[in-house]
């Protein structure tokens, strides 16, 4: 389940939920840390920017500007990932997500993508979700529903930088692309 909340995470684990993704990477509530350890369950960390500034996705404008995109989000998730470990999640349960979309302009959306290598360093499964994403918009200027041809686009090069989970609408298509760019690029 997607949440920042401690309380709407408990909720949801006891209806059955086993994976907790923090959309804030431990920034709005580091105990959700400390309930996947005690729950024994994977927590995704994602890389927020919107409380720096970033992209306002209604207006279309940058309201922060990064010498070097990839090296916030890095730090970012390092940060988060020393917390979860600091508590007892263990490193196998932990993935990363840099966060496509989140407090970044469409631009440094791209250069990510492009530079997903980057995030091995930090040893663990990165997790990215760029399916119907604006950054498809400002690209190819095609709404939300239409976007499946730049979703499998940015999933394939995704895929081919290093990306070990994609999270996508359109699921049947995106299956194919993953099958499609793995035999390509790990067989």
């Amino acid at each position: 389940m997607d949440t920042y909340k401690l309380e709407v995470a408990e909720l949801a684990l006891k209806a059955g939920a086993v994976i907790i993704n923090d959309q804030w990477g431990l920034k709005q509530d580091p105990r959700l840390a400390e309930l996947a350890a005690v729950k024994g369950v994977p927590l995704i960390l994602m890389s927020n920017q919107r409380d720096k500034g970033g992209y306002d996705a209604g207006t279309q404008r940058d309201t922060a500007y990064y010498d070097d995109v990839m090296a916030e989000v890095i730090s970012s998730l390092k940060k988060s990932l020393e917390q979860a470990l600091e508590v007892g999640v263990p490193e196998e349960n932990i993935i990363l997500d840099p966060g496509i979309g989140f407090g970044k302009t469409w631009q440094q959306d791209l250069e990510i993508i492009r530079r997903l290598k980057e995030l091995e360093e930090l040893g663990r499964p990165v997790l990215v979700g760029p399916s119907r994403k604006s950054l498809i918009k400002m690209v190819l200027d095609l709404p939300a529903d239409d976007r499946v041809e730049g979703t499998a686009a940015t999933v394939a090069i995704s895929i081919a930088n290093g990306a070990d989970i994609v999270r996508v609408h359109d699921v049947k298509q995106m299956v194919r692309v993953c099958r499609m760019t793995d035999a390509l690029v790990r067989s």
